[in-house]
């Protein structure tokens, strides 16, 4: 899958591309595509994420030992994995919860949240 990511027409969004084709996603968002698309393909719990704090963190910690471990076997480049250890530990601590915006209840098997 390509994703790739280029300026939009509209100074408060920016065009994200995958192998689905482009959609509009907010300049501020933390999020892309993936996550644009589920907003609108899975309508299904209308109660974001960022509603349960402790999920958040949970899934941070999560991604953080996934990290270090992947980093620890070689998969992944050390500069990579530092850097999602560090922002896993943000997440961790209240940073950045407003942009899990998908439904906590979601189609998609997860992705979407990723």
């Amino acid at each position: 899958m390509v994703l790739t990511s280029e300026a939009s027409a509209q100074p408060d969004s920016r065009i994200e591309t995958d192998s689905l084709g482009s959609l509009e996603v907010p300049s501020d968002a933390y999020w892309g595509v993936h996550t644009a698309r589920a907003l609108t393909n899975f309508p299904v719990a209308m109660r974001a994420i960022s509603t349960y704090p402790d999920l958040i963190r949970a899934l941070a910690r999560v991604k953080q030992a996934a990290a270090r471990a992947n980093r620890d076997l070689g998969v992944l480049d050390a500069g990579k994995a530092d850097l999602i250890d560090r922002v896993c530990e943000e997440i961790a601590g209240g940073a950045l919860h407003e942009q899990f915006v998908v439904g906590v209840i979601q189609g998609g098997a997860g992705t979407s949240t990723n």
